[in-house]
């Protein structure tokens, strides 16, 4: 992990399991991590390979330019990242351990950021962990922001998060030097820029309502 949000919340999420594997989605206290939760989502993993944000922080929502709760999380990753993600996601609920996401993401007009993604395993009613408390933080310069929305995702490299041992790599590929094929055909993808959204859409303000979600969600409400 790169970002130091990134180890605060992991941190957070070692302290609530308490002994436990993982901790449980009404053991949150958002007020523990008031700065955090604009970058903060929860994902309902119980199908790995269709994963669904059920929460998501304004700053998130505004990054990719449209409220994300009730989207489709692999929904903006290319075919080849998605494929690796429903894996990497059933394998961090399986070991019950935090995995750390790199990515490449694009705009519609080839501006590029890099960006650093933690899910860590939680669960919800009685079952095994189905669910991930993440975040997303932007690890690359933010000076030339365009106010456009991200389009595009690339996995570039992924690890299991152990507290007792070093970063175990399970994933990992060479960063996209160029967008996608959809969008090389546009005049500025030979000059790109490492860019990230910052545009402003209508958005339910989750973050004041995270306590009360986080609570009163129900498996078939949420």
């Amino acid at each position: 992990m790169k970002h130091k949000n990134s180890h605060l919340l992991v941190g957070y999420w070692s302290r609530l399991r308490d002994g436990r594997d993982v901790p449980d989605q009404t053991d949150i206290d958002p007020r523990a991590i008031t700065r955090l939760l604009p970058y903060v989502f929860i994902l309902d993993a119980e199908s790995p390979v269709r994963p669904i944000y059920r929460l998501a922080g304004t700053a998130l929502c505004e990054r990719f330019g449209f409220e994300l709760k009730g989207t489709g999380f692999l929904a903006h990753w290319e075919a080849q990242s998605s494929l690796a993600l429903s894996s990497l996601l059933q394998q961090a609920l399986t070991l019950c351990q935090p995995v750390c996401l790199s990515s490449v993401a694009a705009t519609a007009d080839c501006g590029m950021v890099e960006l650093e993604t933690v899910l860590l395993p939680i669960k919800f009613g009685e079952n095994g962990p189905t669910r991930f408390l993440g975040m997303v933080q932007i690890l690359s310069d933010i000076s030339q922001l365009l106010g456009r929305p991200l389009a595009f995702q690339r996995l570039a490299a992924s690890e299991v998060i152990r507290e007792d041992e070093p970063h175990v790599p399970v994933y990992s590929q060479k960063p996209p030097m160029a967008p996608p094929p959809a969008l090389r055909s546009h005049p500025r993808a030979p000059h790109l820029r490492l860019v990230v959204s910052q545009d402003r859409p209508s958005i339910v303000n989750f973050d004041a309502g995270f306590e009360r979600l986080f609570s009163v969600l129900g498996p078939k409400g949420a």
